[in-house]
């Protein structure tokens, strides 16, 4: 019978990783807390632990402010109460990425949510983000495109101004028609260039006619649990 080589052994569960640090997030909720309730396929797991520590008497009074309906649906059928979003501050929000670089700057968005996540955790004292492993990297767009939001009302020629930016990237299209986000919008994954400053270029995009929101995130996550092989680790920003 062959050795197993290193290079035979099974790739980590994703699924059981991402769980890991949606567990380790959600154990930060406390009794009382208004807490921002992410979207996406790591988000779900956050949820779903705080509504099983709801249910087994863990927590009491919490209330969570969803950032898209499919997680306000979720965190309502796991026994969340759900308050839309209003000017009080939150205690926590809790969120996955689709890129963390050392200093914790993100690209969130493939997801499609990006503009209510936005809106609902810059008013977060906290936000902490979960994610696996494969999701950081040392730059932001080495591996996903930034998904930015624009009006469906002359969207070719919103991105036409994009691409004067030096942006590539194509309108997000998974069938026959254009993806539509919670708010109605559009979103054209762009593909950002090797070098630029992502403040600055943040800014350009955001100050384009028909741009609604970007899914830059940058200098807003206080933590990120990030959940490898070898366990789930604590990240702080790096600066």
């Amino acid at each position: 019978m062959a050795e197993l080589r290193a290079t035979d052994q099974p790739a980590p569960d994703l699924e059981v990783l991402k769980k890991a640090a949606g567990v380790r997030a959600a154990a930060l909720v406390e009794s009382g807390m208004r807490v921002g309730l992410g979207t996406g396929s790591t988000a779900k797991y956050a949820i779903e632990e705080i509504g099983r520590r709801l249910g087994a008497g863990e927590l009491s009074g919490v209330v969570g402010v969803a950032t898209s309906e499919a997680s306000d649906a979720l965190a309502r059928a796991v026994g969340i109460p759900v308050e839309p979003l209003d000017p009080r501050p939150l205690d926590l929000a809790i969120d996955g990425a689709d890129e963390i670089t050392p200093g914790l700057d993100l690209i969130k968005g493939l997801g499609g949510a990006l503009l209510r996540e936005k809106l609902t955790e810059v008013q977060a004292r906290r936000l902490v983000i979960i994610a696996d492993h494969t999701k950081l990297v040392t730059r932001l767009g080495e591996k996903a495109p930034l998904p930015v939001e624009i009006a469906r009302f002359g969207f070719l020629s919103t991105i036409e101004r994009l691409r004067a930016l030096g942006l590539g990237g194509r309108l997000r299209q998974p069938g026959a028609q254009p993806y539509l986000t919670d708010n109605g919008n559009y979103i054209f994954d762009a593909q950002l260039p090797e070098q630029f400053d992502p403040a600055e270029l943040g800014d350009r995009i955001k100050g384009t006619l028909g741009v609604v929101e970007t899914g830059l995130f940058l200098g807003m996550a206080e933590r990120a649990f990030v959940a490898a092989p070898d366990g789930v680790r604590k990240l702080t920003p790096q600066r």
